[in-house]
């Protein structure tokens, strides 16, 4: 049988179950024997890897003490998800990756997101013609053409038309600006994009230059992401740290890695320019690529 997808939805619930039972004083086993099942597929069901069928929820809640009604109806509602495998496979959203899909998912439930970028424009602030640029020489791949992958990231952006958008805070290094993609007059495009998002009451954007003494203990050549996601339960939101590399992408949300990520985040959105001067710093840089297209 295919894998099950792991969704923001479904780690939420995971959340929940763990929450009932430390909260009930019980062990993980004795959990799984409460609805008949195993340990292991306990903990996958915490980690969001495992579906549970509505009935045995209803039932664990209950026997672990949860019987409030409108408690057991949220727990009922993060288990609605629509996002099945097949959602992948169709249209532009075959342009995802395996290990893309969650992170496309947990931004559609997100409140707050904070990511730190060095190279690249975060995809939430990119522009149409950076996009092409970006993907310009991907050739195609089981099907998914450029046209794909340019929808599929803009399809993103979603997100900053919702009636409740989430907070996005960035912490871009210069070369992010610095780096051209395509041309002069894609680069003077996507900057002024970013100008006119940044105006908006829940995008903070801050630059790094390169003339600004970061410090030795701010670590601006790592980029992440600090995720949170609102919970209708007792469990609180979800954090995690969303860390990409070459090779891999994770996942993190240990209390050990998030506060590192944490405190990373506080010294770089400290050390980098405020909103206003970060504003007047890229006016600058599209004046450059003004001058030079």
């Amino acid at each position: 049988m295919p894998a099950t997808v792991r969704t923001a939805k479904k780690l939420l619930l995971g959340r929940e179950i763990a929450h009932m039972i430390e909260t009930a004083g019980a062990s993980q086993a004795e959990a799984a024997k409460l609805i008949e099942t195993s340990q292991p597929r306990m903990a996958s069901l915490i980690s969001g890897g495992s579906n549970i069928a509505p009935g045995d929820l209803v039932l664990l809640a209950t026997k672990l003490g949860f019987t409030d009604e409108g408690y057991q109806e949220a727990l009922r509602e993060l288990r609605r998800d629509n996002h099945k495998r097949g959602f992948w496979t169709t249209g532009h959203n075959r342009a995802y990756s395996e290990d893309i899909r969650l992170r496309v998912d947990l931004d559609k439930h997100a409140d707050q997101l904070r990511g730190v970028e060095v190279e690249v424009a975060p995809g939430l602030l990119q522009c149409e013609s950076y996009v092409r640029a970006l993907h310009a020489d991907m050739p195609e791949i089981n099907g998914v053409t450029l046209d794909d992958r340019i929808a599929a990231r803009l399809a993103r952006q979603d997100i900053l038309a919702k009636d409740e958008p989430p907070l996005l805070q960035f912490v871009l290094s210069e070369s992010c600006v610095r780096r051209v993609w395509g041309d002069a007059g894609v680069m003077l495009e996507q900057v002024e994009h970013m100008i006119e998002l940044s105006n908006r009451p829940n995008v903070h954007i801050q630059v790094m230059p390169f003339d600004q003494p970061a410090g030795r203990r701010s670590p601006i050549a790592s980029p992440f992401t600090l995720i949170r996601v609102p919970s209708p339960g007792a469990a609180g939101p979800l954090e995690l740290a969303y860390v990409e590399g070459e090779a891999e992408i994770r996942y993190l949300d240990d209390r050990k890695a998030l506060r590192a990520y944490e405190t990373a985040w506080a010294r770089l959105s400290n050390a980098a320019l405020k909103f206003d001067e970060t504003r007047d710093f890229l006016r600058g840089v599209a004046d450059d690529y003004r001058a030079a297209a």
